[in-house]
Parts: structure tokens; sequence; C-alpha cells
């Protein structure tokens, strides 16, 4: 496969697709759903010039590392369980309320979303409401690392509010839910699909997407490289950091697989 792309015969999404279900992502399970990278750091002009370096993100480093160097933290982190660990992040740009998240307008995710939160809709100002809304979040808010999954590059209705929901409307601009706000260079969900993925398949991210794999997927993923690389997330996320077969606890162990599932999962290192 790697050397497939490499040749060019497959697509940088073809490439990342198969890396995912080898790493043992799958569309079946929310917790280990197919991670994307956000490729674009341009959504406010007019107009997406993708021969201009100037309009990608650096996909060398993890996704808050350009945007919120000065929040870095390399500490020790005592857990309820009693586990000690260091991480750079307490929270994981892949888990299942990230999904949720993204998907909310598309079923079943909406009925998963308010069974999660009781049978109502979470406040509007915390839903997916625009991209370039849902950017800036992810260059205020420290706490913010979500990558993205493959529907941004191919499925134009998760960004529109088909079904009709009631999404409720913002707090301070009274504005209502509905569709996903665009950038101004996307003039429909399919010109957005339509653009979106070309920049992923464009030559810059063909050359730079290798980065991002060894991020994710690769050698900088745990160890000394994912020390030097900021890219250290919280220990029970990783594969074989816990052992819940050896659990005899049953209290323990489902405190466990709470936190696993809360936290997200970092993919099989391949």
């Amino acid at each position: 496969v790697f050397q497939r792309w490499v040749n060019r015969e497959i697509s940088n999404f073809d490439y990342l697709i198969q890396l995912n279900t080898m790493a043992g992502r799958t569309y079946n399970d929310l917790a280990q759903y197919p991670v994307f990278p956000w490729i674009l750091r341009d959504y406010t002009s007019e107009e997406l010039d993708l021969n201009n370096p100037a309009v990608f993100r650096d996909l060398s480093k993890p996704i808050v590392v350009f945007t919120k160097i000065s929040f870095f933290r390399y500490e020790n982190f005592e857990d309820p369980l009693g586990m000690i660990d260091k991480f750079h992040y307490g929270t994981h740009y892949s888990n299942a309320a990230g999904v949720m998240h993204y998907l909310i307008r598309v079923e079943p995710f909406t009925t998963l979303h308010i069974q999660l939160q009781s049978g109502r809709f979470d406040c509007a100002d915390r839903q997916f409401h625009s991209i370039p809304a849902t950017w800036q979040a992810l260059m205020d808010n420290p706490n913010d690392v979500k990558e993205l999954i493959p529907e941004f590059f191919y499925f134009p209705e998760f960004l529109e509010n088909q079904n009709g929901f009631n999404l409720g409307q913002l707090q301070m601009s009274k504005e209502v839910v509905n569709d996903v706000i665009l950038p101004k260079w996307a003039h429909s969900p399919e010109d957005f699909i339509y653009k979106h993925r070309k920049a992923l398949e464009s030559e810059y991210v063909s050359a730079h997407l290798h980065e991002w794999i060894d991020l994710i997927f690769g050698y900088k993923q745990r160890g000394p490289a994912a020390v030097e690389a900021l890219n250290v997330f919280y220990y029970c996320t990783y594969e074989g950091a816990v052992d819940l077969d050896a659990l005899t606890d049953e209290k323990e162990r489902k405190a466990l697989e709470g936190m696993i599932n809360n936290f997200g999962q970092t993919p099989c290192q391949l």
C-alpha cells in the first residue's frame, strides 16, 4: 500500500482510509472511528488558493502545537486508579463524542447524541454549527484538539440539517443553528466537499502528509519521538497500556473502560 501511494497509484484519501483500517479504526465503533487531518488553515478568504502554501496547516505538528504553544505542559498526573503518567494533553484528537459532534445532523448520530444528553440536544453554542468557528475554537481553546473525520472529504449531507432538527439558537447572536456555516470560499456543501477533497489531493499535502501520518500512526506516536514532537496523550488512550483482562475488580475495570471511552483511543502503531 505504501509503495502504491508513493507511486501515486492511489489517492491521499484512499491511503488514509487504508492506514486507518490497518490501525484498527472502523466506522462500526465510535471510539475507534477513522481519523483524518485538518489540512487547511484558511477559512475566511473569499477564494481558496491551493497554490499558496500559507493556506495549509503545518502537518508536521499536532493540531494544537502551532496555535497554542504557551499552553503545553509535560507533567505527572495521578488518576483515580493510582496510575501516574506524563502527557501533553488531557483530551484526545479522536473520540466518540467528537464523532457525534460532527455528525449531529445525521442519524443514528442524532439519536445517540440526544441519549447522551438525557433526551435533549446539548447547548447550541457547544454544537458543530460553523466550520470557520470550529477552526477558531481550535486556535483559542487549549482543551480542543479534535482532528477531522472522513466525511469532511466526501459526504456533503452531514453539513445540512435535512431532517429539520431543532438545534436551538446561539446565546450571543440569537442565530438559529441549522445548516453548518461554511467558509466564504465554499458556495454550497457540495462545493465545500469538492474543494476540501481537492486540497487533500493537492501537491502540498501530497508532499507533507507523511509527517502527520508519523504522528498519528507511526514512530512519533509514542516514546521519545512523541515527547519531542509534543504528541503525548493520556496513558490509557494507547494500545497495550492497560490490561483490562487482568483486572479482577469489576468496579475498577468499568471505571477504566469508561475512562478509555471518554478520552478516546490512539490508533494501533503501524
